[in-house]
């Protein structure tokens, strides 16, 4: 995979570190922040939410405590977040620090949090109460696999992109086409999926058997730190299983555990499962966008790769 070249640009540089899950995003981003002595934005659509520590792979509080992060622990698992808000905070964050005169580091693997901020979205017509209640009459009713299925026919590019079956996302797609009669995948800026001269954008990735190792070997750590109770303690809070917070990979499946639909074994199983095609999902995406430093992992020092990170950085704040 080949580095686009890019065309210069007088703004202060900003680092996008994105991939599928368990490449190893997260680590390479705190090895910049250290070096750079900077926070890190995340662009995950689950870090955000209180609580989901565990099965969102969050890094602990004495990380936290070291280097600044933004966007994680900010919402309570019953708020909702779009791409567009994260936009919107993003432009507040980034201005923030290049005050500081130090580079932004972004890390996430959220497809839609990312272009939000190389391509952002046409203005939207606001949201439809009435549209809405109609969606979640229709998906309490006849199941959430009709609205899927509707949505799978007039706008199968949205559908592709969302996490699984995500109702707030699925909603506000239907609505949107509901009110213009337009797919909601449409209201982009109609230039390539391309991040700005002043970015560097990085999408890890691994070779596919020592990927699905990493993702074993999370799934199991997960449990060893105790994902079953905190997904129990989370209901056992009033949180509703339905949230859209907690129907992702990983929450879901121990959800219905809880329920007795799984079994402990079967639990697991589809956890990994799922979170493969998950990755599989993303990888498929970021092949999609331009401008992309592709960087292989497979058997690479870490160290190496933080290191050819930063120099990357230090040219691009030098030729900008």
């Amino acid at each position: 995979m080949k580095t686009a070249p890019r065309t210069k640009d007088t703004h202060a540089p900003t680092v996008i570190i994105t991939g599928p899950t368990a490449t190893g995003k997260t680590d390479l981003s705190l090895t910049l922040a250290r070096h750079f002595d900077a926070p890190v934005i995340s662009a995950d659509a689950r870090q955000c939410y209180k609580y989901l520590d565990i099965g969102t792979g969050k890094v602990p509080k004495t990380v936290l405590d070291e280097i600044p992060h933004y966007h994680i622990d900010t919402l309570y698992p019953d708020e909702t977040f779009t791409a567009a808000d994260f936009a919107d905070r993003y432009r507040e964050w980034s201005r923030s620090i290049h005050e500081q005169g130090k580079p932004v580091i972004v890390a996430g693997g959220s497809t839609l949090y990312i272009e939000s901020l190389i391509r952002p979205l046409d203005p939207l017509p606001p949201k439809n109460d009435a549209n809405i209640r109609e969606l979640e009459y229709l998906a309490e009713r006849d199941g959430l696999q009709t609205i899927q299925k509707k949505l799978q026919e007039v706008d199968p590019a949205y559908l592709e992109r969302i996490d699984g079956p995500n109702p707030h996302r699925m909603f506000r797609a239907l609505d949107v086409w509901m009110q213009t009669g337009q797919p909601f995948s449409s209201f982009h800026r109609h230039r390539p999926l391309r991040a700005p001269d002043n970015v560097l954008l990085i999408c890890l990735h691994r070779d596919r058997k020592e990927l699905h190792d990493r993702i074993s070997k999370r799934v199991d750590g997960m449990f060893a730190e105790g994902l079953v109770d905190e997904v129990r303690k989370i209901l056992d809070m009033g949180y509703h299983p339905e949230l859209q917070s907690l129907r992702t990979v990983g929450y879901r499946e121990v959800i219905a555990h809880l329920r007795s639909d799984l079994s402990e074994n079967t639990m697991t199983a589809q956890i990994k499962t799922n979170t493969r095609r998950y990755a599989r999902r993303q990888l498929t995406w970021f092949r999609r966008w331009e401008g992309v430093t592709w960087m292989d992992q497979t058997g690479q020092s870490e160290t190496k790769l933080a290191g050819r990170v930063c120099n990357m950085t230090e040219q691009l704040a030098a030729e900008t």
